[in-house]
């Protein structure tokens, strides 16, 4: 009889664990030296880069024209000399009589204002000059020049205006006081004098503008 039982039970089958995997040793990065960086250069805009200083350069221009309205002035009215031949009321009833301006007080006191006044554009023409050459430099005798501006302004205008004086009396005469017109006698002296008192009149002209452009100047310097 055959025998009956639970069958044996199988050898159970060695389970093997999956061998582990190697590691990935990962490397670090080896540290980043960060170098120095020199900063870019800075650009200067135009705002920062210097800029041509105009006031002293129109003041050098002015100044230039002021000495060279100066000489003019004198150059042409002391060379205005004229002799003619003049009628008199008594014989020989003809005689020689010259128009020079050292018989004159009015022209002379010109001549000599406007001498001055191309001796004191010169001397400040170089300073000013310097001054556009060197900014910064000797700033307290710069900053004096508009008191003798305004000095030698007065000085030229009444040097101008007395001569233009002498002028209008020599053109039209005074029949009031019975002074007569003598440039229609005297033409080229007289066209010497009326073209000195207008370059007299420039120079005027351009003193003023001095003085306008030395004040401004020098109000820009304030602090705010």
């Amino acid at each position: 009889m055959a025998s009956t039982g639970t069958p044996a039970p199988e050898p159970e089958k060695a389970v093997h664990a999956p061998a582990p995997e190697p590691e990935t040793v990962v490397e670090a990065p080896p540290p980043v030296v960060e170098k120095a960086v020199a900063p870019p250069p800075e650009v200067k805009t135009s705002g920062d880069a210097p800029s041509t200083n105009y006031f002293a350069l129109a003041e050098v221009v002015l100044r230039f024209l002021l000495f060279a309205s100066a000489v003019v002035a004198v150059v042409v009215m002391v060379t205005a000399k004229q002799t003619k031949q003049v009628l008199i009321p008594f014989p020989p009833f003809q005689a020689s009589l010259s128009a020079k301006f050292d018989q004159s007080p009015a022209l002379i006191y010109f001549v000599a204002a406007l001498s001055v006044a191309g001796l004191y554009s010169i001397t400040t023409t170089l300073f000013s000059f310097y001054a556009l050459l060197k900014p910064g430099c000797c700033p307290n005798v710069l900053s004096h020049f508009v008191i003798l501006d305004v000095l030698l302004l007065g000085i030229v205008a009444a040097a101008t205006g007395a001569a233009g004086a002498i002028g209008y009396i020599g053109l039209k005469g005074n029949s009031h006081v019975g002074w007569r017109k003598v440039c229609d006698t005297y033409d080229d002296f007289c066209k010497h004098l009326g073209a000195s008192i207008f370059v007299s009149l420039f120079a005027s002209i351009v003193l003023a503008f001095l003085v306008l452009l030395s004040i401004y100047s020098l109000s820009k310097k304030i602090p705010k």
